[in-house]
């Protein structure tokens, strides 16, 4: 796997991989995937405490006041 990117890589694993296990695969895939997104919000509700100081300064309310 000279050169392969790490998708290509993948792909190439899965081509030779047992049918009988792809379910397997897929559910770890998803696991994966749900992983990331908790960490996003994870990620999201630590930054509200910091960003909030400024979101409720009277100026930040006089900026959006017009929207």
């Amino acid at each position: 796997m000279l050169n392969l990117s790490k998708i290509d890589q993948i792909i190439t694993e899965l081509n030779n991989f047992p049918e009988k296990l792809m379910d397997e695969v897929l559910d770890y895939i998803n696991y994966l995937k749900g992983k990331l997104i908790k960490q996003d919000i994870k990620t999201a509700i630590m930054s509200e405490s910091s960003l909030k100081k400024d979101w409720l300064r009277p100026e930040e309310d006089k900026v959006w006041e017009d929207l």
